[in-house]
């Protein structure tokens, strides 16, 4: 990162530090963890705002499965497009001036769901999603190298862990909140109910949304003015690459960066099936909650994350956590897809004693795919970074590439789902994510050369 737009009272922070005292360290990285954590909670509640909005819009818009995870398509899309120029508006701006630029960013994106929401224009809901995404892109290329970077590497999975913890605690409050917000006052709202929703009461529900999105730009806004004003430190990376010879001139030159964003694709899709699908599936199913259906998958995955940071690096590495992960996903997408849509049995002996509605079986085992797949991202991202030095800023725009599965694999099961004329059997498409993550675990990790 360019040392010249350190902002006064920035720290830099390089591979020296590792010799600091650890109270040092733990004081120094206090304030800098407790504003990217804000951060973090602002992308879980940004991204998993989708999973409800799915097939809200589905009924404003009158859309089928494929149309309706085009939601999807228009948010992780941006990673992929805007990645690289975000990492070089980085180079140019440091860390700080760089998340100060998403959130405005993302400022834009949400007001544009007023003019969205008084036109109950899909398009438009698009764009401004496809603009929040771009925030977003340029927010998570600072702040995952930031977090892996902040102190020893083996506990790296631990710091993201505290981060993913923090980022899917808000996907659970997320959808109860927007269920709350805009179903309150409805009454019945089983999809056969809103189904029967006139041509005026659709465009009074579509306006609910612009007081969401208002309060959002609002927060978006000042978090700006944290992010600006705060003492975040400068990370400086290694000057060089750790790696062998110094013949290596193109990111591409590291298979285990190449292979980890291959990797990332594959679980940010299944990541985004398993939270924003659940939904859709439980009104397919006819379940009277299928609005707070994400919350069940995100409550899985908090708990994947609390697994995470009490566990890695003291009793698992990152390297068995990812394969633990990529195992219990295939098992995972053998319970959707082989499992009852009728019986409750599973959820009545995990859930039931709660007080929480229970699901069929198929859905309870898409909510547990969130609990399997939550180690990927804390334990991909430092085994994939490890000592590629000067390169660390492309490798994370490569990563962060990665997270258009989040576009792709989505849009592909609703396509699946309409030809097969049900969704259960579209799951298959996990099986084989799954399996290369299980590569990656193994084997990809490992490689430092092509030959």
């Amino acid at each position: 990162m360019a040392e010249n737009n350190m902002g006064t009272g920035e720290k830099e922070i390089g591979v020296m530090d590792a010799a600091l005292p650890v109270e040092e360290k733990k004081n120094g990285t206090v304030i800098p963890m407790t504003i990217i954590g804000l951060l973090f909670f602002i992308f879980g509640f940004v991204t998993w705002l989708n999973g409800a909005l799915i097939p809200f819009l589905q009924i404003i818009c009158h859309l089928n499965e494929f149309q309706a995870f085009f939601v999807t398509t228009a948010f992780y899309f941006a990673y992929f497009i805007m990645a690289f120029p975000m990492s070089l508006v980085l180079g140019k701006i440091g860390y700080r001036g760089g998340m100060a630029l998403g959130l405005a960013i993302m400022v834009i994106g949400a007001l544009l769901f007023i003019p969205a929401a008084l036109a109950a224009s899909y398009p438009m809901f698009l764009l401004g999603l496809f603009v929040l995404g771009t925030g977003l892109t340029i927010l998570q290329t600072a702040s995952n190298p930031y977090v892996v970077l902040l102190g020893p590497k083996e506990s790296a999975a631990t710091r993201i862990s505290i981060m993913g913890l923090i980022n899917k605690g808000a996907g659970v409050i997320v959808p109860m909140v927007f269920a709350a917000l805009i179903f309150s006052d409805l009454g019945n709202t089983s999809p056969e109910a809103l189904e029967t929703l006139t041509a005026a009461e659709l465009q009074a529900l579509s306006e609910k949304l612009i007081l969401p999105y208002l309060y959002m730009a609002g927060a978006l806004a000042f978090l700006i003015a944290l992010v600006r004003f705060s003492p975040l430190p400068h990370i400086e990376p290694e000057e060089e690459p750790v790696v062998a010879s110094g013949e290596k001139q193109s990111i591409l030159q590291f298979p285990q960066v190449v292979l980890g964003a291959i990797a990332l694709f594959a679980y940010v899709g299944v990541e985004v099936i398993a939270g924003d699908s659940i939904g859709l599936f439980g009104k397919k199913l006819g379940l009277a909650n299928f609005a707070t259906l994400t919350s069940y998958t995100m409550v899985c995955m908090t708990i994947g994350y609390i697994i995470g940071v009490t566990c890695i690096p003291k009793i698992i590495s990152q390297q068995q956590a990812l394969l633990g992960s990529a195992v219990a996903g295939t098992l995972c997408v053998l319970g959707v897809v082989l499992s009852s849509t009728d019986s409750h049995t599973l959820s009545q002996v995990l859930i039931g004693w709660s007080g929480i509605p229970t699901v069929p079986n198929a859905v309870m085992f898409v909510a547990l795919m969130g609990l399997a797949h939550a180690l990927v991202w804390p334990a991909l991202w430092p085994l994939a970074l490890d000592g590629l030095g000067k390169f660390t800023p492309q490798g994370s725009a490569l990563l962060i590439m990665g997270i258009a599965g989040g576009a792709v694999l989505p849009p592909a099961l609703g396509a699946l789902s309409s030809s097969f004329g049900d969704m259960q059997p579209a799951y298959w498409l996990c099986l084989p994510c799954y399996l290369f993550i299980w590569f990656y675990a193994v084997k990809g990790y490992k490689r430092r050369a092509w030959k």
